[in-house]
């Protein structure tokens, strides 16, 4: 059983995680944080001719070696004829969770970000006043409090706000490393989208089966898989690959 667990772990994890390292290491990337490229991605329209409210996901893959398995992820509301894109982020530095760090659709450490899902109209005014309350109730805004593995950080904050508006309906990408961190330790319940269920212990290992999450197996914040909703493997390293 001990050789059948470490060579599932082995094909299943190791190995998408290794290719993906070779092939990160010839990726061009920003040598360091002040030489990275930060502006726009210019992913969103301006908000004088995108009137509607609308809320919007993103992730994007971190800096240096950090990139060969993690993603950021962010989210962005607009009220209806807002002037302005509002961003919620968590960071390491500082005070954890900042509103407006970057440009609401900009790259992180130079690297494009991918929207994970959006509302637009009638569904988002009613879902951006729950967004700010979920942001204000997030528990570890303290200074100190973010650690970046296994969490809290930036994808803990996001699932808290996916957990507390599960109309959003959508899923971070498996590489959202902190995604399913629990300070409880041991959880067994629903999943954040409420469409499933799922069980951890203090996001290093645990199992979840949802609709919206699909199936994930977590092994020390490395996530294999598949998704239901949009098919596509699930993979360390790699994240989500769509078939």
């Amino acid at each position: 059983m001990i050789r059948r667990f470490f060579l599932f772990f082995a094909l299943v994890f190791l190995l998408p995680l290794g290719t993906h390292a070779a092939w990160w290491q010839w990726q061009s990337r920003a040598p360091d944080w002040a030489r990275a490229d930060w502006s726009s991605a210019a992913l969103l329209p301006a908000p004088a001719i995108a009137p509607e409210a609308s809320v919007h996901v993103f992730a994007a893959r971190v800096g240096r070696w950090r990139g060969v398995f993690a993603h950021h992820s962010w989210v962005v509301v607009k009220e209806k004829d807002a002037a302005a894109y509002t961003r919620f982020d968590v960071v390491g530095w500082g005070n954890p969770v900042r509103v407006n760090v970057r440009v609401a659709d900009g790259r992180w450490y130079g690297n494009v970000p991918e929207l994970v899902g959006e509302i637009k109209g009638q569904a988002a005014e009613a879902l951006i006043p729950r967004i700010r309350e979920a942001v204000k109730s997030y528990g570890y805004s303290d200074y100190g409090s973010y650690a970046a593995w296994p969490g809290p950080n930036s994808n803990s904050f996001v699932q808290h706000i996916l957990a507390e508006v599960p109309e959003l309906g959508r899923a971070l990408p498996p590489t959202a490393i902190g995604k399913d961190w629990r300070e409880s330790g041991l959880y067994a319940g629903f999943t954040p989208s409420r469409t499933g269920l799922q069980a951890s212990l203090y996001g290093l290992a645990g199992f979840t089966f949802g609709w919206v999450e699909g199936v994930e197996i977590n092994l020390l914040g490395l996530v294999a898989g598949f998704d239901l909703q949009r098919p596509a493997l699930k993979l360390p390293g790699w994240g989500r690959v769509g078939l």
